[in-house]
């Protein structure tokens, strides 16, 4: 069972975030409300009925035959709004019956939806953005990372829905992105966001629906996310605290009953093996005390039977792990000097930087401005067009890829992974296990893998191939939020070298960095705190 009785109601204030370990059913939820997929049992109810929703989907699908203009108009459901509109307006024409109010409640849906101002909208948001007016012509699966990242949050933009559903809204958008991401929703109502970045929860919500996972069920917590935070551990406390009452409570009768029947059956047998003497009255009383005893004893149990159980709270599966690391490297990891690297018309450098053994850097910047090229000109992977780069000898490198693309897609997991980590198939299997892939995801293709599988597929690899350098990029996408906990505590225990690209604000806070690097949409960069050069 994916979700069991779950309820919730989208008012036209509410800003409710759903949470939850992946897997346990956020995004079905959301394509429940949206009426893309149909309960088993219960409802999903509209108030008023021609009420608009609209669901932006984790990952977009991009089509090779489709433009960006094309997208957006789809995305707003505008689109559809005006086939049914061209639909009903046939109709009426053709003198239908009921086509008059067919034709007004498509008109009212078109204007709800604001397809009529839309093109104007769209050229004042893209510009907003920074996407130029050709962009909108190219088809979407033309895009780079930075442009569709810029153009799904384009649609929310502009998004005119009675009720949003946004799913992990935040994946790969940069701090600029964030704030008018955050502004959006701030000022509106009715949203429901699946969404993992603390930050943007911090700012945005005003309650929290949380699925739990051993149940299915969902329970609304008001007030916020901090509010939320407070109750959850205040509730968890007061739970443990029950169950341990209970457990005490329950040894205490057991051990009474235990020591009842002791007695009971000790005074007995004695009385009837070894009577102390021929005084009957005597003897009566100490066979009548020893039945009261007995009756005691069955007092307590049926005390023992009437308590009502406490369960232990549940703990689901929680990914806990360490980066292995193997040997230091030398005292300098990687250098560029004056390196240039050209990708099309876009150029980074000159870059000057120098990586030393146990640095924690932090490259930061805008979408489009080189971040994930400037790593892969340090990793040697793209060739420099001016400068130099040098890569220590004794660099073991462990990378994260924006992509999760570590792993050959079209490979059984198993087998790539124990190519990789050299280990034996009961270790390889007993280690992808503590990750959450068991026997149904080692046998299939990597690309089979969601995002959060294939993320934890190559956090597990950190685990078991010594590594000297992490690289990662954009880690806490497509994570849960316990997860990205334990990724906190895993690079707050590695004494390794680290680069870390990332825009989740909270992470970045937590994490302790030596040295921050900012680059800048002209493909220059300069160490946070500098003076632009």
């Amino acid at each position: 069972m994916v979700l069991a009785d779950v309820s919730i109601t989208v008012g036209p204030e509410a800003r409710t975030g759903v949470v939850g370990p992946n897997g346990v059913g956020k995004t079905t939820l959301l394509r429940l409300l949206a009426g893309l997929d149909r309960p088993d049992a219960g409802t999903v109810e509209l108030a008023p009925p021609d009420a608009t929703v609209g669901y932006l989907a984790q990952e977009p699908d991009r089509r090779a035959d489709e433009s960006v203009l094309a997208y957006l108009r789809r995305r707003t459901g505008v689109a559809g709004a005006e086939a049914e509109l061209e639909s009903a307006a046939d109709a009426l024409a053709q003198g239908a019956e009921e086509a008059s109010d067919r034709y007004a409640a498509a008109l009212h849906r078109w204007t709800a939806l604001g397809a009529a101002d839309l093109e104007a909208r769209i050229e004042a948001v893209a510009s907003e953005l920074g996407l130029p007016g050709r962009v909108l012509e190219l088809p979407t699966a033309a895009l780079s990372g930075g442009q569709a990242a810029r153009v799904s949050l384009a649609a929310v933009l502009l998004s005119r829905f009675d009720v949003i559903l946004l799913d992990e809204p935040t994946n790969d958008l940069d701090f600029a992105g964030l704030e008018q991401l955050e502004s959006f929703v701030l000022g509106r109502g009715g949203l429901v966001v699946v969404s993992h970045d603390r930050a943007f929860l911090e700012r945005t919500i005003t309650s929290v629906l949380e699925i739990d996972e051993h149940t299915r069920t969902a329970h609304l917590f008001r007030g916020g996310w901090s509010a939320y935070l407070d109750e959850q551990a205040r509730a968890r406390a007061q739970a443990e605290e029950a169950h341990s009452a209970y457990r005490q409570q329950r040894r205490r009768l057991l051990d009474r009953a235990r020591r009842e029947r002791e007695w009971a059956t000790t005074g007995t047998r004695r009385e009837k093996r070894a009577p102390r003497d021929n005084d009957k009255a005597q003897r009566a009383f100490r066979v009548n005390r020893t039945e009261k005893l007995a009756s005691r004893s069955r007092m307590t149990e049926r005390a023992l039977e009437r308590m009502e159980v406490v369960e232990k709270p549940w703990e689901g599966w929680e990914l806990r792990f360490t980066i292995d690391e193997a040997p230091r490297s030398g005292a300098v990891v990687a250098r560029l000097d004056r390196a240039v690297v050209e990708r099309g018309g876009f150029r980074l450098g000159p870059v000057d930087l120098e990586i030393r053994w146990g640095d924690r850097l932090a490259i930061v910047g805008p979408n489009g401005s080189g971040k994930t090229t400037l790593v892969s000109a340090v990793l040697g992977r793209l060739p420099l067009a001016g400068g130099s780069r040098y890569l220590g000898p004794s660099v073991a490198v462990g990378e994260l890829g924006q992509q999760r693309l570590g792993f050959d897609p079209g490979r059984p997991v198993l087998d790539g992974f124990l190519s990789r980590t050299g280990l034996t198939v009961a270790e390889g299997r007993s280690l992808l296990a503590k990750f959450g892939l068991g026997a149904t995801h080692v046998a299939r293709s990597a690309a089979s893998l969601s995002p959060g599988e294939r993320t934890r597929l190559e956090l597990a690899a950190f685990q078991a191939a010594g590594i000297n350098l992490l690289v990662l990029d954009e880690p806490t996408n497509h994570l849960d939020l316990a997860a990205i906990e334990q990724l906190e505590e895993a690079l707050a225990g590695y004494g390794g070298t680290l680069i870390l690209v990332s825009h989740d604000r909270w992470l970045l806070e937590a994490v302790d960095t030596t040295h921050r690097l900012e680059l800048a949409p002209s493909g220059s960069a300069r160490e946070a705190g500098a003076p632009a050069s």
